[in-house]
């Protein structure tokens, strides 16, 4: 898959996002430097568009890496505990940090999703039958077992509604000012070039990799900080997207292989693509009202995930 038609893509829909909306904003009334159309494009539409393409850049490079170090393509932060793991930490943060400032949030997201990483790693260590599917449901399930606590919590703490509105994926209450968060996990997708190399290597296995005079066990621990770090991130400013991180990557490698140096920018052009035409169609179905993105990646991830799913090794 090419790099320059994915940039065309993503050029072409970011036009489109700009001009959608209840508010209209036309071309003509831009060029005229019309105010109301201009207020609404810099307070409203260019923030929404550099969060979706931010938030999609970071969430298929998490999945990139995840599958990489694990050495499985249905591994993702949904699929690994990861995203359970930094809801967790939310509420933590709620409970006790109620009054804090939303980077401690973040900071404490960070601490619950980088923890819950290592123990699905830990847990995986002892697994003896690494199956294409074991790996995955083994997280699953260790997800499942972090979203219990966290909702026991929550009702324990009458903040059952608060957690769930704060993880709905949506992106229509960006506006300036509220999502600058996101700008964090810029330095960490340069990291993730950085040691692009070292993650595929790393992919390879410990023994072969430690052969090869890697330090296996800090490659994947700065892995599992690049992925934390970025799921806690987007988690706090925009919610939870669903299959993002485990079908991109996928859909990558087909047409690339699994050479991760190669395929970082592919992956970064094609995950926001694909997250901006789910917030276009989303915000078209039911215009002028609008669908939750997390509901449409949701539809259209798991059609593509089930496709990937029996396509198998062909």
């Amino acid at each position: 898959m090419k790099g320059h038609y994915l940039l065309i893509a993503l050029i072409v829909l970011s036009l489109i996002s700009l001009f959608i909306g209840v508010k209209e904003v036309s071309i003509k009334g831009v060029i005229n430097l019309e105010y109301d159309e201009l207020r609404i494009l810099l307070l409203s539409r260019i923030p929404r568009l550099l969060s979706i393409i931010v938030a999609g850049m970071g969430i298929s490079i998490s999945g990139l890496i995840m599958q990489s170090i694990t050495q499985n393509k249905f591994v993702s932060p949904t699929t690994a505990g990861t995203i359970d793991s930094a809801k967790l930490g939310i509420l933590v943060s709620l409970i006790a940090y109620s009054n804090s400032s939303t980077i401690i949030k973040m900071l404490i997201s960070f601490v619950f999703a980088l923890g819950g990483s290592f123990l699905f790693l830990g847990i995986l260590k002892k697994v003896k039958h690494r199956g294409a599917v074991i790996i995955p449901l083994v997280g699953i399930m260790l997800g499942s077992v972090v979203d219990s606590i966290t909702t026991f919590f929550a009702y324990r703490n009458d903040m059952i509604q608060n957690i769930t509105a704060w993880l709905q994926g949506d992106f229509s209450m960006i506006i300036k000012g509220r999502y600058e968060l996101l700008y964090v996990t810029i330095p960490f997708v340069i990291l993730a070039f950085l040691y692009a190399n070292r993650f595929t290597l790393a992919g390879m296995g410990e023994d072969i990799s430690t052969n090869l005079g890697l330090n296996y066990n800090r490659i994947v621990g700065i892995g599992l900080v690049i992925v934390s770090i970025i799921s806690a991130s987007v988690v706090i400013t925009v919610g939870r997207i669903p299959f993002l991180g485990l079908i991109i990557p996928n859909i990558i490698s087909i047409y690339r292989g699994d050479n991760l140096n190669t395929n970082i920018v592919p992956t970064i052009l094609m995950g926001s693509s694909f997250l901006l035409f789910c917030d276009i169609l989303g915000r078209l179905i039911i215009y002028p009202y609008e669908i939750p993105i997390s509901l449409t990646v949701g539809v259209l991830g798991s059609i593509i995930f089930l496709y990937l799913l029996f396509r198998g090794n062909r």
